[in-house]
């Protein structure tokens, strides 16, 4: 039976000190339109594959929601029971209702981390220059380095001229190779503004000597003031420029926020602990972590993990462990996870401590059946088959098999009704697949669907027909992707211009316990 609760009751939840794992489970764009302040993104659509991630200990205390409209949030709920989650509620009404309660919804992704960039800027008065400052630096060829606090994928889409990518995460580490001269002004940007201050006020607070700033409202600002941006861009940090120097800094960083130094012993006494939710997080690049990692961790490379956290724990509450294999980064990182609030340690040793945890088990859904691209074209051309293409909307509208259908978990079994034919499924993932046709197609028709062997990969790569159909599926039918976000980067002026309204408009919509609930320091402690 469901266990609803209604939205005050939440909201003494989520801030009475216990754990909690707040679950939207609509679909990115859905959500991203407005959600709760806590809310962690858990898409239906891939509930099994990413809950176990994200909520590993089975017994935390689970509310789900949804826009209050629908039943997705009771499904989920239903088959979170099934993968063994005991203490599971829905609230009541959903996102409306929380509305309609007195309290905020919020627009955007990584909510959290973003407020927080904002408070950062506000309470630490981090240094900054505009693009039309950069842009003079630049054109008089001072002596200033340019480092891009984004992923090294994010930082090829766009760039600012000169810039080298360092991601936020790495900056502690390689700082000192990349500017060996302690005179050379360093400017950090982003695309829009919450890591260029973290990583300008993170160079800052380990006391470099070199003058740092944040470059106002990033690749963003400097698009809307006429610059022009690079695309494509490969220059970024040397495997080798890591650097140990900020050691001690980093050290004393990490005990001025009171982050605790924990043994392996303490670690695997933690995991043992059935009350409590524990997150064992490998900062480094994705290539040392594919070179090897500590068993049971997760990869957070660093930046991300301070930028948008929600991606990889979904328990306010939880322990979350850091490490890395040089004493710099995982400190740095946690003295920031700290300040936003959040229980973390760093596990002394890191990678040479020899902690080894279970790795949690992942379900298994059924495994569909397949059929080879060949064999699936000849049975279209039969009418044989309805193809169901379950990739992102913007993958189906860019190629797609001519005749199939565009359709996601929470509304497959609706887009199939009535249908006598054979289903094929269309995946990337095949668990995603597999997880739909069991939660929602089980018992429903027969034969049982089909999956394309291979994916679209296989379909091109057969030289078989492929359809685009920009405008199909409609926007309004695109629950999967959030325009808001995207539309900044394309070239839309406005749509930047509204974006970065919406970020320095963040902490003005926090409630008293919201902005309470972080940790930074006070114009006192900061002298």
């Amino acid at each position: 039976m469901t266990s609803f609760i209604d939205p005050k009751t939440l909201k003494s939840w989520l801030h009475d000190g216990g754990e909690i794992a707040l679950l939207d489970v609509r679909e990115h764009g859905q959500y991203g339109e407005a959600h709760l302040f806590y809310g962690i993104p858990l898409p239906f659509s891939r509930l099994e594959i990413d809950a176990p991630r994200l909520v590993p200990r089975r017994g935390v205390r689970v509310v789900v929601y949804d826009e209050g409209d629908a039943d997705v949030a009771e499904r989920a709920a239903a088959r979170l029971a099934v993968l063994g989650y005991t203490d599971v509620h829905v609230l009541q009404g959903g996102a409306r209702a929380w509305k309609a309660a007195g309290y905020v919804l919020f627009a955007g992704v990584n909510l959290p981390s973003k407020t927080f960039g904002e408070l950062a800027e506000e309470v630490y008065h981090t240094p900054r220059v505009s693009a039309d400052q950069l842009a003079e630096m630049l054109a008089r060829k001072d002596k200033v380095v340019v480092l891009d606090g984004r992923p090294v994928s994010e930082f090829h889409k766009m760039n600012i001229p000169s810039a080298t990518c360092c991601p936020n995460g790495e900056l502690a580490y390689r700082v000192r190779q990349l500017v060996p001269d302690t005179t050379t002004p360093i400017v950090i940007n982003c695309a829009g503004r919450t890591r260029s201050i973290i990583g300008a006020q993170t160079l800052i607070n380990l006391g470099l000597p070199n003058p740092v700033y944040a470059l106002e409202n990033g690749t963003q600002g400097w698009y809307l003031g006429d610059h022009t941006l690079e695309h494509g861009g490969t220059r970024r940090y040397a495997d080798d420029s890591g650097n140990t120097d900020l050691r001690p800094a980093a050290k004393a960083l990490a005990a001025r926020f009171d982050v605790p130094a924990v043994n392996a012993q303490t670690v695997q006494q933690w995991a043992a602990d059935a009350s409590r939710s524990l997150f064992l997080c490998d900062v480094r690049t994705p290539e040392e972590f594919a070179a090897g990692s500590l068993p049971g961790a997760q990869h957070t490379p660093g930046g991300q993990l301070m930028q948008a956290g929600d991606q990889y724990f979904g328990v306010r509450g939880a322990r979350l462990v850091l490490f890395d294999n040089d004493g710099v980064r995982a400190p740095t990182i946690a003295s920031w996870l700290r300040q936003m609030g959040h229980d973390a340690s760093v596990l002394e040793g890191g990678l040479a401590s020899g902690l080894s945890l279970a790795p949690a088990a992942a379900p298994q859904a059924s495994a569909l059946a397949t059929i080879d691209a060949q064999a699936l074209a000849a049975r279209i051309e039969r009418n044989e088959v309805a193809v169901i293409d379950l990739r992102a909307s913007m993958q189906f509208r860019a190629g797609h098999i001519p005749q199939a259908r565009w359709s996601i978990r929470p509304r497959l079994a609706g887009d199939v009704k009535g249908e006598t034919r054979q289903l094929v499924l269309i995946a990337d993932d095949a668990a995603l697949a597999a997880w739909a046709a069991a939660s929602e197609l089980a018992g429903l028709l027969s034969p049982a669907p089909l999956l394309l062997a291979g994916g679209m990969a296989a379909w091109r790569a057969a030289g078989l027909p492929v359809e685009t159909t920009p405008a199909l599926p409609a926007d309004s039918d695109c629950i999967d992707y959030l325009f808001f976000v995207h539309d900044r980067h394309d070239g839309n002026k406005e749509a930047a211009r509204r974006y970065l309204a919406w970020e320095t408009g963040l902490v003005a919509q926090l409630d008293a316990q919201e902005r309470a609930a972080f940790r930074l320091p006070t114009a006192a402690s900061r002298a």
